[in-house]
Parts: structure tokens; C-alpha cells; sequence
């Protein structure tokens, strides 16, 4: 059998989109997504993107954090009690 270990089809794949929490801080979404608020304004992150989305409430930007979480001195650090998997 020949072929690199790079062209493995058993290997998972990188989702297409990442949404992580930052402790204290912003969601961190990674795209291709398309972000819609609820006044229809429509906010395109490119694959290989990154935006920041305010968790606090606070910014001024919203849905986009402007760092508002750090002179309001938000906390956030739950951690989710059982792991997902697919």
C-alpha cells in the first residue's frame, strides 16, 4: 500500500465553523458563518476568520464584543459538565 499518512480519509475533519468561550470574555467564532442580529444587519466572518461576539451585554458594537467585558470586570468561567461528542 502506498500514500501519505496526509491523505488518510479515516482522519477527522476541521469543522467548518468553531465557536469557543473565552474565560471572562467574548465568544470567539472562527468561520465561514454568517451572523445575522435582529435588526437584519448581517455580518459575514470568511473562512479562516476569526470575530469576537460580546457574552457580557456591555459593548457598544453588539453582537460584537468591543472589550467592554474587561472595564466592566465580567466573569465567566462555567465549564460544561459532560463532554459532547459526535
Amino acid at each position: 500500500m502506498t500514500g501519505s499518512a496526509s491523505m488518510d480519509s479515516s482522519a477527522p475533519a476541521e469543522p467548518a465553523v468553531v465557536v469557543k468561550t473565552v474565560d471572562n470574555g467574548p465568544y470567539q467564532v472562527k468561520g465561514p458563518v454568517k451572523i445575522v442580529d435582529h435588526e437584519n444587519n448581517v455580518y459575514e466572518i470568511g473562512p479562516g476568520r476569526t470575530r469576537l461576539l460580546c457574552r457580557c451585554g456591555f459593548s457598544e458594537k453588539k453582537p460584537l464584543c468591543d472589550g467592554s467585558h474587561a472595564r466592566q470586570g465580567f466573569v465567566a468561567k462555567e465549564r460544561a459538565t459532560t463532554k459532547v461528542t459526535e
